[in-house]
């Protein structure tokens, strides 16, 4: 054992100060002239330490990402007229006597309620046909005298064009409307198997049949809301009341500007409310602005 240890001591003092590993209490060894020059520019020169990529998390405000659920789309407003549930309840109350031409002598009571459903379908698109450009009083007269005479898509089209003309007259432009319906009659005929066609795309494609018709038909026939049907009464009363957006020159460019702000559950109603007021109060010429109910509400009213 002693051998052992006079070996140890014997090595360590032949490698010279430092060249063993530094024990406790042991100083470094003196850095030679070259090392210490290398040294010396190590710890003037600039360290460059390696970033360690961050994560950057974005938290959305009212999101329910975290709970596995879709986030709802963001609802864009829609625009809407000033007052206008307001003018609708006012004009429902001028109205609530359905005392009014449309209310006795429209489409809904120009048909033959105890003929068989292709029948009466046919009667009322034929009714609103000869309903264009003319007063609710005339058509309904028009067409007391063809259901007397029986009237059916076989019935239309066995009778001649002079006979159907002295049936219809004098609605508006009768002469057309006899060949409209008649040709109308013979689609219904060879496409139809006699009834009338069940979507707007097809009905307006019928001659004589226009947008109007077509929605009045798909509600009246067919029990269908497919959108709001706009006449000039219609027409008249929404740019005067201000429900466009912008002035409209149109029926049709009317109706669409009701239908992208007016809530699809009042559609059914609006054209009978708004024709039987156009009748009664809002009339083309010299309306009855002091008895209406919406004359402190109506810009047109205030232009007078």
């Amino acid at each position: 054992m002693k051998a052992l240890s006079a070996r140890m001591l014997t090595r360590n003092r032949s490698l010279g100060p430092g060249a063993g590993p530094r024990g406790c209490g042991e100083e470094p060894a003196p850095p030679q002239r070259g090392e210490a020059a290398a040294e010396a520019r190590k710890s003037h020169s600039p360290v460059k330490r390696r970033r360690k990529a961050q994560r950057l998390c974005v938290a959305y405000e009212g999101s329910d990402s975290g709970k596995g659920e879709k986030a709802e789309p963001l609802k864009v407003p829609v625009w809407e007229p000033q007052d206008w549930q307001q003018q609708l309840v006012n004009i429902r109350a001028m109205r609530s006597k359905k005392d009014a031409p449309v209310d006795h002598l429209g489409t809904e009571h120009c048909y033959d309620s105890s003929a068989p459903p292709k029948v009466r379908r046919y009667q009322v698109l034929l009714s609103l046909m000869l309903s264009s450009q003319t007063k609710d009083q005339v058509t309904a007269g028009a067409m007391q005298r063809l259901r007397a005479q029986g009237l059916t898509v076989d019935s239309i089209l066995q009778t001649d064009d002079a006979t159907l003309g002295k049936l219809i007259y004098p609605v508006g432009f009768w002469r057309s409307k006899v060949k409209y319906i008649k040709q109308t009659s013979t689609i219904l005929q060879q496409r139809y198997g006699g009834d009338i066609p069940a979507s707007v795309a097809e009905l307006v494609a019928l001659p004589g049949v226009g947008p109007k018709m077509a929605h009045l038909a798909m509600a009246v026939a067919w029990g269908t809301v497919s959108g709001i049907a706009v006449d000039t009464h219609v027409h008249r009363i929404a740019n005067r009341l201000g429900w466009t957006k912008k002035a409209t020159k149109s029926t049709e460019e009317t109706r669409t500007a009701l239908e992208e702000w007016l809530p699809r559950e009042l559609w059914h109603e609006i054209n009978g409310l708004l024709v039987g007021f156009g009748q009664q109060t809002c009339l083309p010429v010299r309306p009855r602005c002091q008895a209406c109910l919406n004359q402190a509400l109506c810009p047109a009213a205030q232009g007078l």
